[in-house]
């Protein structure tokens, strides 16, 4: 590849720049998160409503969120409610699937696992998964906690916060700078999903199990009661859906092949002007 010169195109040096653990985890992590989402809504579609408070409402409503069907004079249709304000979503949340067949479900199965109403098997895979996503962010933690990746790519240092401003117009303009470590709206992203949003979907998520409220009832108290868990439990699965799209657009913006082959190999094709270290490739 050449410039506007006809001169071939300068390349920063190929640097090696995420460790076995971080590419291991990282893919493990894309697999559970999968499922988990999936087999989340399926449970989800057993009760699809969420409350805060350590009960959900009876005689008194403290419901955020409702999804469901009701009669109209034209026929059934799907009805969101948050926070008291309702919408019409027919076709999408409530009620969907062929007119002449309507599927009755808060999600449709298009996007749960199973894709029919089975909240055993919904249950069953995302418990599996979900053990195998919280020994993964153990590894990760003792293994970046040792290699200094926390240290170096992931907790923000008064240097990054000071140039967030910079680097947040670097990004709206598309202008991005590959580097041996992360920018800092990177290492800010990072660090509220591994310090903030990872730990708190798994903490709430043990907050629901009733053997875990038997040895630990703190946590109830901590979390504000099961149903507040459950409601902070979804809205950290929205969140982290959030971070995963804004994720892979990036990725596809700084350049899809380098990004895969840093997540795939390790190694890293650095901007133009990085200075070069021993065991850098040209």
């Amino acid at each position: 590849m050449s410039d506007v010169s006809g001169l071939p195109a300068a390349k920063g040096p190929l640097i090696y720049r995420q460790s076995i653990w971080t590419r291991v985890t990282h893919w493990i992590w894309a697999i559970c998160l999968f499922f988990l989402l999936l087999t989340g809504l399926q449970i989800f579609n057993a009760h699809p409503a969420l409350y805060i408070g350590h009960e959900s409402g009876f005689e008194y409503e403290n419901a955020i969120l409702e999804i469901g069907a009701f009669n109209t004079e034209a026929g059934p249709r799907g009805r969101t409610t948050i926070f008291g304000q309702t919408f019409d979503t027919t076709g999408v949340l409530g009620m969907s699937g062929a007119a002449e067949q309507p599927v009755f479900t808060a999600f449709p199965g298009a996007v749960t696992i199973p894709s029919y109403r089975d909240l055993g098997t919904g249950r069953v895979v995302h418990f599996f998964f979900g053990w195998i996503f919280a020994a993964t962010m153990m590894v990760w933690f003792v293994a970046s906690f040792i290699n200094g990746h926390i240290r170096r790519d992931i907790v923000p240092r008064p240097a990054d916060l000071k140039g967030l401003p910079r680097d947040v117009a670097e990004h709206a303009t598309l202008r991005f700078k590959h580097g041996r470590s992360y920018a800092p709206l990177q290492k800010l992203a990072y660090f509220s999903v591994f310090f903030i949003l990872f730990p708190l979907i798994v903490a709430t998520g043990l907050t629901m199990s009733p053997g875990v409220n038997a040895a630990a009832p703190w946590m109830l108290d901590l979390f504000g009661g099961r149903q507040t868990a459950r409601t902070i439990h979804f809205i950290v699965m929205l969140l982290l859906v959030g971070f995963f799209i804004v994720h892979i657009v990036m990725v596809l913006l700084a350049g899809p092949l380098n990004e895969l082959r840093s997540m795939i190999t390790g190694w890293y094709r650095a901007s133009p002007g990085t200075p070069s270290m021993d065991g850098d490739k040209p």
